[in-house]
């Protein structure tokens, strides 16, 4: 089972990362891909998934949109961001993406961040890991101009069933966790239900997007990756061997892993 998106690198889990790891061999997920979100971040991200663990830590490195206080200018992301993968090889360039929701940034300003990172993408030949919120339309326009060849992973999707089956198209494949745990994810079931299970990849998003079995302002964890699996295979009606199969096969073919 394959957790293809975990900030473990967060200080949340600085109290029990090693324990955690632990737990995730004892449960059979076997690899967690661990985005960056700011340039301060890429080394400890590096250096978490550079060392020698039970379970394969995988590196993606990006800058989120929510955070564009703290990044540099486009034109000087395109080198700093561009040098550092060359580097270090990460399986992605995420978590980079559009957020008209919750965000402060200009959408000028976050489509400039945004054409800047996928062309790094399209240029060193990497899938992306999309954060995308009431920003669909604008993302697929994005898309399908720069024909990325690898695609990419949207992360926590929530958009329509056509904007869905759009991504499917393009060569990308939905992120589902936590969120379809709740019983009023309606269209996110229906969504699961109509799509080939191919379309979609396992994720927690630890630590946040709890799933709806924990309390109530807990932390999540990676850990309850095989009990949000389960949820899924229940609402998409397959076993739960068949989704860790699929989901994994998925995950590793799009991510290279």
């Amino acid at each position: 089972m394959i957790d293809t998106h975990c900030h473990l690198d967060f200080p949340a889990f600085d109290i029990d990362r090693s324990e955690t790891l632990s737990k995730l061999h004892q449960l059979n997920v076997t690899d967690v891909v661990v985005p960056g979100v700011l340039e301060s971040d890429w080394p400890r991200v590096s250096t978490l998934c550079g060392g020698v663990q039970r379970v394969s830590l995988h590196p993606a490195y990006g800058l989120h949109p929510c955070f564009m206080e703290h990044h540099k200018k486009p034109q000087d992301v395109a080198v700093s961001l561009g040098n550092y993968i060359e580097e270090k090889s990460p399986v992605a360039v995420g978590e980079i993406g559009l957020d008209y929701f919750s965000c402060s940034a200009s959408k000028a300003e976050q489509l400039m961040l945004f054409d800047t990172q996928l062309n790094i993408a399209k240029v060193l030949e990497l899938p992306v890991l999309l954060h995308v919120r009431k920003a669909h339309d604008d993302v697929l326009h994005r898309l399908r101009k720069i024909k990325l060849s690898k695609g990419g992973v949207v992360h926590a999707f929530s958009g329509s069933e056509q904007q869905a089956q759009q991504y499917v198209a393009l060569g990308f494949v939905l992120g589902m966790g936590g969120s379809v745990t709740y019983d009023r994810a309606k269209k996110l079931h229906r969504i699961i239900r109509e799509l080939p299970l191919s379309s979609f990849v396992l994720e927690t998003d630890a630590p946040d997007i709890p799933p709806a079995f924990i309390a109530r302002g807990e932390r999540n964890s990676p850990v309850n990756l095989p009990k949000i699996a389960q949820a899924i295979a229940e609402v998409k009606g397959v076993s739960l061997d068949e989704l860790d199969q699929v989901t994994t096969v998925t995950a590793k073919r799009i991510l290279s892993l």
